[in-house]
């Protein structure tokens, strides 16, 4: 049975300066693929590490290409000239990531509209529109695919109550995938969703979410960019329509050490939300203490 490889394939990620969208970039860098970086930082922020140009720096670094864009993903222009300049330099597209989110998890008192409007802009319509505009060139990959971070579509009153902007615009980016799956079944482009058990030890989980100590209770981005490898080698006619959680899609797919994806071995990891009660998790989520 041939290695999964991606050598020699072009992905085109959004939010991909930092975080789960570098480590999916880097995971696929060390297998020689060529990796459009396609975010909004292109300078330093003190309380953001990374911009698109250090990104970049380190996919190369991995052993792949890359490809630095400054990219609002609200911006129709700017998101058809970065698929369009990705196009160019490679030669095509074969792998699109909707990894850009915003985030604000408050209540419908606490939730002002400007902030309901940006996540609804980034994550349900600016997903819709990277996907949209990149289909033509996803039509003529050899095993196109489009993946969204994004939730199961677990419809509870649950997962909605106490930031209902936020999970409308977060599942949006899932109608899209149960839409786009269905839409681009003939043409061959498998459309899945990806989403983690426990929180991910990024930026947003710090600064957000739940700070230093959340952080500890997480596991790293890797597992995140390990399952995505997994699903873009994953033949497209036949792998679509999916919503995955990560450790359960890496124990299926053969993985059965998850302890070195902690954080903090010592602590027990935080379940993320809008994971269906009847997911079952492959690997202890809590620690033996004393």
């Amino acid at each position: 049975m041939a290695t999964p490889t991606l050598q020699g394939k072009t992905l085109f990620i959004t939010g991909a300066s930092r975080g789960i969208g570098l480590a999916i970039g880097l995971r696929a860098a060390r297998n020689g693929a060529n990796v459009a970086i396609a975010a909004k930082t292109a300078e330093i922020n003190a309380k953001l590490p990374g911009t698109i140009y250090t990104a970049a720096k380190e996919i190369e670094e991995a052993g792949g290409s890359a490809l630095p864009i400054t990219v609002d993903v609200r911006d129709e222009a700017a998101v058809r000239n970065a698929l369009d300049e990705t196009a160019r330099r490679f030669g095509g597209i074969d792998i699109v990531v909707n990894n850009a989110s915003a985030i604000s998890p408050t209540d419908s008192q606490a939730t002002d509209m400007k902030r309901f409007d940006l996540m609804h802009q980034i994550n349900a319509r600016g997903t819709f529109m990277v996907s949209k505009f990149a289909a033509p060139y996803l039509f003529k990959a050899e095993n196109p695919h489009i993946l969204m971070l994004s939730p199961p579509l677990d419809m509870k009153e649950k997962w909605f109550a106490g930031h209902t902007a936020y999970s409308m615009a977060k599942f949006g980016m899932s109608l899209v995938v149960l839409g786009l799956a269905g839409e681009f079944r003939k043409q061959g482009v498998a459309v899945n969703a990806l989403w983690p058990r426990t929180t991910i030890a990024t930026a947003a989980v710090k600064n957000l979410l739940g700070g230093d100590a959340l952080v500890r209770a997480s596991r790293t981005p890797e597992i995140l960019a390990d399952a995505a490898y997994l699903i873009f080698n994953k033949p497209a006619r036949e792998f679509t329509g999916r919503f995955l959680i990560d450790d359960t899609f890496l124990a299926e797919n053969g993985v059965t050490e998850f302890d070195h994806y902690r954080v903090d071995p010592t602590q027990d990891l935080a379940v993320d939300f809008c994971v269906p009660e009847d997911s079952l998790a492959p690997a202890p989520l809590a620690r033996l203490h004393g």
